[in-house]
């Protein structure tokens, strides 16, 4: 094969996945679909330029429209997450995690995390960037009949260990973190309190989680390509204690963490930042809808889903132990060549050394709801999930199902320009 056979090939697997997500349930709680207006400008020149610094102290020339863009897309930012300190050159939600550790911490310091069985992201675990910083984490008590963090025994961890950053946020991120009710403990430690948003941001810009910077969070880091639905690269927002601490995570960011940040998604999430204020209220409402109700039906079938207690989940993401059902790994697996795309997860009482055959599957509802799939759709998709997980039935046969209810939807919505097809392979050769 020639060099030119080999690239061809690489397209011609492209396609051959545009096609698969064409015909799939697409549940994967950190992934999402780009309005037709932001996709479009992922294939503008700004993606083969460099933009160094800040607007108007760059170290390249040639940036006299990027610094435009840069501008409007911070000003929307400040304005959909209501905050004056707001940095949108982060490249992905972990690499705002690490300018965020590097800003505020020294080797040695204490931070305080969720466990990562409980649902915490990697970048958090001693082997992520908060060990490769050398920190110390120590995990805060979780309860697992709430699916949250402990307050009582939080806060009293918290006033013995004082922390120099209490780190809240999720990979599996169910329903709020009790900010409120670990203020004091907080206050007295006189910790900086740091919110992970990666995975409820767009609900937070929606008004229907929670509002960290008004709850007591310092900064909040967070990836804009989940629940919010833009471009993958990341972001940070501020409630700072002061200026001198802002300043230290912009640094961090430029020269700390980043050189050049990816001119055209940085426009492209601008623009999801401009769909966001104009329809992220009425779209944050149906994808919580939407997970509460698929939470709920696969309930009703016999699936052990958690946070029964509290109502399952208040968030994109519903996470069930199918432990009975063969185990996460066995069901994603079954679940995939029915065409219905989740992920294997921990559970809180699973073994994190195991990390390859946790007891668990972790659902999210922000695509689906993205392409316009309500309630009803939810009924289906658990049933969907019953024949395959429980029911034992061929995947294959399943997926022809699958594969007929996704025809119905297959346009973006929640945008300036509805009903693109997401899925569809932009052939420009």
């Amino acid at each position: 094969m020639t060099n030119k056979d080999d690239a061809i090939r690489i397209r011609e697997l492209a396609k051959q996945h545009n096609i698969l997500f064409g015909e799939s349930i697409p549940l994967i709680a950190s992934e999402n679909v780009l309005s037709p207006l932001a996709k479009e400008l992922l294939l503008s020149d700004l993606g083969s330029r460099y933009a160094e610094g800040l607007p108007g102290k760059r170290y390249y020339q040639g940036n006299f429209y990027v610094d435009q863009i840069e501008i409007l897309t911070t000003e929307l930012a400040k304005k959909l997450f209501r905050t004056d300190y707001v940095d949108v050159r982060p490249i992905s939600g972990t690499n705002a995690n690490q300018a965020v550790v590097f800003a505020l911490s020294h080797p040695g310091d204490i931070i305080t995390t969720v466990p990562l069985a409980s649902g915490a992201h990697i970048s958090s675990a001693k082997f992520g960037t908060v060990g490769f910083r050398g920190l110390n984490p120590v995990n805060y008590p979780f309860d697992v009949e709430t699916m949250n963090i402990d307050v009582d025994l939080a806060s009293k961890l918290i006033r013995l260990i004082k922390p120099k950053i209490a780190l809240f946020g999720q990979s599996v991120f169910l329903f709020p973190t009790p900010l409120r009710e670990l203020s004091d403990a907080l206050q007295e430690a006189d910790s900086y309190v740091w919110y992970d948003g990666a995975h409820v941001l767009g609900l937070i810009a929606g008004k229907r989680f929670q509002d960290p910077l008004r709850e007591g969070a310092h900064v909040i880091s967070g990836s804009t390509h989940k629940t919010l639905p833009g471009p993958q690269r990341g972001i940070i927002l501020g409630n700072p204690k002061d200026e001198e601490m802002w300043e230290k995570i912009q640094r961090a960011v430029f020269p700390g963490v980043i050189s050049n940040h990816h001119l055209n998604t940085m426009a492209a999430l601008g623009v999801t930042l401009a769909e966001h204020l104009e329809f992220g209220e009425s779209y944050a409402d149906q994808v919580i809808r939407n997970a509460k109700r698929l939470a709920q039906e696969l309930h009703t079938l016999g699936f052990k889903v958690l946070g029964e207690k509290v109502g399952f989940t208040e968030s994109h993401t519903i996470l069930v132990d199918v432990k009975d059902q063969g185990g996460g790994r066995k069901v994603a697996e079954d679940l995939e060549k029915a065409n219905i795309i989740l992920n294997m997860n921990l559970l809180p009482y699973d073994d994190q050394s195991k990390p390859r055959n946790p007891s668990g599957i972790r659902i999210g509802t922000q695509e689906v709801t993205r392409i316009g799939m309500k309630e009803s759709e939810m009924v289906e998709i658990a049933g969907l999930i019953k024949e395959v997980a429980m029911d034992k039935k061929d995947p294959v046969k399943v997926k022809e199902k699958v594969k007929e209810l996704k025809r119905q939807f297959m346009g973006v919505k929640y945008c300036f320009h509805e009903n693109f097809d997401p899925y569809r392979y932009i052939e420009l050769v």
